[in-house]
């Protein structure tokens, strides 16, 4: 498998999505670098990646600080010698009607969904332009591909991430720089995201639907496991996971 030996960072790393995939890869031979603002989560998570056989280090990451996330990837380059892969995964769903005006909400959004995207990709270009070769994977959302009442921002801000995924791929093209991008448009994946929800209704009703409909996050890590393992000369570049329960 092209997995195997592969570098990979991982931002929103200490649960959900980003948890999985970092097991899942390092047990399928992968060197991950972990990143999150929860020190003691991304601690035990390590600890356990090393105690199956697998290599991951990790670093303490907020995404909305450029240094933070430049500190991850230059991690990946000490601890295992450079970086092949970064998945942009961190993010927050405070979902709310835009009339109940949680502006603060919004910018967060803003900072963590969007900006915390560029922070990535702003660290590993350099690499991945010189190396000519390296993928790019972010977390969009379904609310990236459709508009849903409640996620008017939120999904602003990963409509914003399908575009900026979308340009990198063919800039890249157009430049020889050989940089492969994946789009993730998960649907109801039962992870932490709901937590971030502060509107109690919106909150009551994500909390009903998720609980009927929700899937394990495995989902998502297998996918990414899939766009890493093809062939340098594969881009599959966007994908739509649902529950097959969820209309």
């Amino acid at each position: 498998m092209t997995v195997k030996n592969k570098v990979v960072v991982i931002t929103g790393a200490s649960s959900g999505i980003g948890e999985v995939t970092a097991k899942l890869l390092a047990q399928n031979g992968a060197k991950v670098v972990l990143g999150s603002r929860r020190e003691n989560r991304l601690q035990e998570i390590v600890k356990t990646i090393q105690a199956a056989g697998g290599q991951a280090t990790y670093s303490v990451t907020d995404v909305t600080k450029p240094e933070q996330v430049q500190a991850l990837v230059d991690l990946a380059k000490t601890e295992f010698g450079g970086i092949d892969v970064i998945f942009n995964n961190a993010g927050i769903m405070p979902t709310s009607p835009i009339s109940a005006l949680h502006t603060k909400e919004w910018n967060d959004m803003i900072d963590i969904n969007l900006k915390g995207v560029l922070n990535g990709v702003a660290a590993v270009m350099p690499d991945f332009t010189k190396q000519k070769s390296g993928q790019i994977i972010t977390t969009s959302s379904v609310a990236g591909i459709k508009s849903f009442p409640g996620a008017g921002v939120y999904g602003a801000t990963k409509f914003a991430v399908r575009n900026l995924m979308e340009v990198i791929r063919t800039e890249s093209a157009s430049e020889g720089t050989n940089i492969r991008t994946v789009s993730l448009y998960p649907a109801a994946i039962n992870t932490e995201l709901l937590h971030t929800i502060t509107d109690k209704t919106a909150k009551k009703d994500m909390d009903q639907f998720y609980q009927a409909v929700g899937i394990d996050p495995i989902a998502i890590a297998r996918v990414v496991n899939f766009a890493i393992d093809q062939p340098e000369e594969v881009n599959v570049n966007e994908f739509t996971i649902y529950p097959t329960k969820q209309a």
